[in-house]
């Protein structure tokens, strides 16, 4: 249980979980990690014959993360210590655990959720939306990403490398676990109003952003190269169409100005591209997570002669446009340009050049990037 000034309630925590070892069987402990607690929460966890680890680095992650490297069972299952939830009651997670799951989830919204035990804006938005993207970008079972209740397997848990010392620890544990492939289940867990005197540790809006942007930062494929390619797309084809249609499309915009806005959809959407395959090429060689097929083909990219073939062709194809607007002029003495015509060349063409030119600096800069990992991993 993580710890912070939990007095009015971490007795009742600890005696409902000594009293569920003892009447279950489970040879087992109760570890509290105290995050720097000021109003006699460890006298309190002592005196209930509970071991205590002192924990200096604040945060709920970081309180939790000690606490699954100090204990010393096979299985741990943890939980917040405002009596909010029944450590009496048990069962569910040990008999999943023993039936082979290396991470059991409680789900609150199965189990029943008492009234005043959760905000409104929580409970109707916050949770499910977030637990909404996290199935959808990671293909988790889960259904309650922010139940405090689980269990798992110790060492399971930690091959995963857990690193977030914030609240949004609760998702980087489902979200890791979900990417390595271990077995997950969930079973209900009813969601008491906590007994405590003053506010949650829990700041609605500032951990509900952390929590999203660490789903949208695990999974660059959806907030970086799905996004980006579809910009990309998007341009490409409107600058095609403008380019085949150059005395009107009935109705449809294909005049320089529509032309201008493509080509920076062009040039703005395939740089985020590049910027997604960056990234995952980073995970890929830091091995911070599993990728995703799709991923990994995108990181592939950063091998290789595929990207420096691509550079050259387009920058090659854009150089050609624009030097044929300035041969024309030359060969009119270079008279005045009819701005409509010598356009519709030059802006696919500087969008092209753009477009070459990112893709031959990001080719050299990726090539450093894996180089230097490399050198890190040999060194290591």
């Amino acid at each position: 249980m993580p710890c912070l000034n939990e007095a009015l309630t971490l007795g009742i925590c600890i005696s409902k979980a000594t009293s569920f070892l003892r009447s279950s069987g489970v040879s087992g402990e109760v570890l509290i990690a105290d995050n720097g607690s000021t109003d006699g929460s460890l006298a309190i966890a002592v005196e209930a014959g509970a071991r205590v680890i002192n924990v200096r680095k604040r945060g709920y992650g970081a309180a939790l993360i000690a606490g699954i490297e100090a204990a010393q069972g096979r299985f741990v299952i943890m939980g917040d210590s405002d009596d909010s939830y029944d450590f009496s009651r048990l069962e569910a997670f040990v008999r999943e655990l023993r039936c082979g799951s290396q991470l059991v989830m409680g789900n609150r919204f199965l189990g029943g959720i008492e009234p005043g035990a959760m905000p409104l804006l929580h409970r109707y938005l916050g949770n499910p939306v977030l637990s909404f993207i996290g199935r959808l970008f990671f293909k988790s079972p889960v259904a309650d990403f922010h139940c405090g209740l689980r269990g798992f397997d110790r060492d399971s848990i930690l091959g995963i490398g857990l690193r977030c010392e914030g609240m949004e620890f609760a998702s980087e544990m489902i979200v890791k676990s979900s990417l390595q492939g271990l077995k997950i289940s969930e079973v209900p867990t009813t969601l008491s109003k906590d007994g405590r005197g003053r506010p949650p540790h829990l700041r609605t809006w500032r951990d509900g952003w952390r929590h999203l942007r660490f789903l949208l930062l695990f999974t660059p494929r959806w907030l970086f190269l799905y996004p980006g390619a579809i910009f990309f797309l998007f341009g490409l084809a409107q600058l095609i169409v403008s380019l085949a249609n150059p005395l009107g499309l009935g109705r449809w915009p294909v005049g320089i100005h529509t032309q201008l806005f493509a080509a920076a959809a062009i040039v703005i959407g395939y740089q985020t591209v590049l910027f997604a395959v960056g990234l995952l090429m980073a995970r890929e060689s830091t091995k911070i997570a599993l990728l995703h097929p799709r991923e990994r083909l995108a990181s592939s990219l950063s091998k290789g002669v595929a990207l420096p073939v691509f550079g050259s062709l387009c920058s090659a194809v854009g150089l050609a446009l624009c030097l044929s607007v300035a041969l024309d002029w030359g060969g009119s003495g270079f008279g005045a340009l009819r701005p409509e015509e010598a356009m519709r060349l030059i802006i696919p063409g500087v969008a092209l050049l753009l477009v070459g030119t990112q893709t031959l600096v990001a080719s050299l800069f990726f090539a450093a990037l894996r180089s230097a990992f490399e050198s890190s991993r040999i060194a290591a």
